[in-house]
């Protein structure tokens, strides 16, 4: 639940997306043989750039629906942390301590956060990681994908749900007299009657302080600036989505703004498209996912329905194909509207989701759904086409394309000039 971040801080490898969602990655040759994955982890790709990213989603996800994940996943997870506190996207040697050659992250360290306190008994870990955070918060309020780096919609948004999910008011978290709500405002476009861009997020300012509109940090920044995390409830009133710019902007009409806008992008298709200069744009299931969970989060599950109902008519072979991560967003975007997940347009995404790793410990029925045994969830692996590793290279200079939501496009708009 998609993070764009600096540009020129990363120009690597991402193996989570697919062809359809990661039009900004070139797939190199496949190795002659598979590496072995770590034992725990989820997804059967490099894990490189991605492993705490989802594996953090996918326990998050399992959660969410009443799953319990196995013992091994989520120790895989806390083993990753650096002494600091800190979250790195993988660590292949956790005995080795982590170095300044290491490039720990926001997005990971946050993701991270929120599964192991929705899991419960890991505040030890939690509670450094947090405090992590704080020390690498930015005198604007925000926070980049790594320490330093420019705050951005989606870090800040992705660092709001971890704050949260630990019981810290996001308010009152300050750097310079600032809070992440500060960030997110800036961050804001305003609602000019005949602009397209109308009351968006834009990822970052660019090179001449231009904020240009961004659909991925639009519905990250909307639940971000309702203080909410990956996994959201839908909202209990119907709020307006209406674009206002009367008075001083207040993150919860920052967040209304947002959801307009998300409304009239997804009008024309039902979902949102990547748009990768020189590539035919095309789907983007991940940040379709996202919005889902954005315009429930503002307004209701009703508000969602549109771009809802054309994932589960098109989001099966996309998340079949992407791994973990995918299927814990359309998990998110499931929950947040009161959608059975287990019959998500026909599929089963709790049972292909816990059948991309190590077999959960228990399920319990969720949504009139019957529970998922850790036996179902490990022959559902034969039909699962998550197998074999994708090496992916992102190179230096590549424009930002779509991605699984926070993290994978956040890469992609690292690369952005």
């Amino acid at each position: 639940m998609n993070v764009r971040r600096n540009a020129s801080v990363l120009a690597a490898a991402t193996a989570v997306i697919g062809a359809a969602t990661a039009p900004a990655v070139a797939a190199g040759p496949s190795p002659s043989a598979k590496p072995a994955l770590p034992s725990g982890l989820h997804g059967s790709t490099d894990p490189t750039y991605d492993g705490v990213w989802r594996q953090s989603l996918a326990l998050l996800a399992q959660h969410t629906v009443g799953v319990r994940p196995a013992a091994s996943a989520v120790h895989w997870l806390t083993g990753q942390q650096c002494a600091n506190g800190a979250f790195a996207p993988f660590r292949a040697d956790v005995s080795k301590a982590c170095d300044a050659g290491l490039m720990v992250d926001t997005n990971n360290t946050a993701a991270a956060v929120q599964a192991l306190t929705a899991l419960g008994g890991h505040r030890a870990v939690t509670g450094k990681a947090v405090a992590w955070l704080k020390s690498v918060q930015n005198t604007d309020g925000g926070w980049g994908y790594t320490p330093g780096g420019a705050s951005d919609t989606n870090s800040t948004s992705v660092v709001v749900g971890a704050l949260t999910a630990v019981g810290e008011k996001p308010a009152q978290v300050e750097k310079g007299g600032r809070s992440p709500y500060d960030a997110l405002v800036k961050l804001a476009l305003p609602c000019k009657s005949e602009d397209a861009s109308a009351g968006a997020f834009a990822f970052q300012p660019d090179k001449k302080g231009t904020l240009a509109a961004n659909a991925d940090a639009t519905a990250a920044g909307v639940v971000g600036a309702l203080g909410k995390g990956l996994a959201v409830e839908p909202a209990k009133h119907d709020e307006a989505a209406a674009c206002s710019d009367s008075g001083s902007l207040a993150p919860r009409q920052a967040a209304a703004n947002g959801a307009a806008y998300l409304t009239k992008v997804l009008t024309k298709d039902g979902h949102l498209m990547s748009a990768l200069p020189g590539a035919t744009a095309q789907p983007d299931y991940g940040n379709t996912a996202d919005a889902v969970v954005a315009l429930a989060a503002q307004g209701g599950a009703e508000r969602a329905a549109g771009p809802l109902k054309w994932l589960e008519r098109n989001a099966s072979a996309w998340a079949k194909r992407s791994g973990p991560a995918a299927y814990a967003q359309l998990v998110f975007a499931a929950h947040a509207t009161g959608t059975d997940p287990r019959d998500f347009g026909g599929t089963d995404l709790v049972k292909q989701l816990n059948a991309t790793g190590p077999a959960p410990q228990s399920a319990t029925a969720q949504s009139g759904g019957s529970g998922e045994s850790a036996e179902s969830a490990e022959s559902a692996k034969d039909d699962d086409s998550d197998s074999g590793y994708i090496w992916w290279t992102v190179g230096a200079g590549l424009a930002a394309g779509a991605g699984v939501g926070f993290l994978i496009s956040g890469w992609n708009k690292r690369k952005r000039p």
